[in-house]
């Protein structure tokens, strides 16, 4: 009986409660093969490439106001503004910029839906709404191709 018992309190959990958690936050195991083809996109995955006429640094081409952007998230315990903009030359730091944006951009609350690997990407590519610009579909294209 209290095996019953305890193993229906461990699938409520996993029904519930872990749904709940990964629509929350995005975390790079989730999205690593997103991430690697966005990085191949942007810079095949140079984190000393510099582009967008030296607006954009490293594997991931942020410019510093997305960087500013996904710093001062409030739900951003990894990242802050004392790091410096030229953190973003490290691919790992950057991921975490990038993961930080969609966080904050990508989310059910404001698209409305669960955003797709498609939302996101273009998110990153035309900024918080960047998901709704026509000029991004060209840029999803190269990032599915990748996938």
């Amino acid at each position: 009986m209290w095996y019953n018992l305890h193993m229906k309190r461990i699938l409520l959990y996993a029904l519930l409660v872990v749904p709940l958690i990964s629509f929350t936050h995005t975390d790079n195991n989730s999205h690593i093969f997103l991430l690697e083809s966005i990085c191949k996109v942007e810079s095949n995955c140079d984190s000393y490439a510099i582009g967008d006429n030296g607006n954009a640094i490293g594997a991931y081409q942020i410019w510093e106001n997305y960087w500013q952007d996904a710093c001062t998230f409030r739900d951003n315990d990894d990242l802050q503004l004392s790091d410096g903009y030229e953190s973003c030359y490290d691919k790992e730091y950057s991921e975490k910029v990038v993961l930080a944006y969609w966080n904050r951009y990508a989310t059910m609350k404001r698209l409305g839906r669960t955003p797709t690997d498609e939302d996101r990407a273009r998110i990153h590519n035309g900024g918080p709404n960047g998901y709704k610009k026509d000029s991004t579909l060209k840029y999803w294209k190269k990032v599915q191709n990748e996938m």
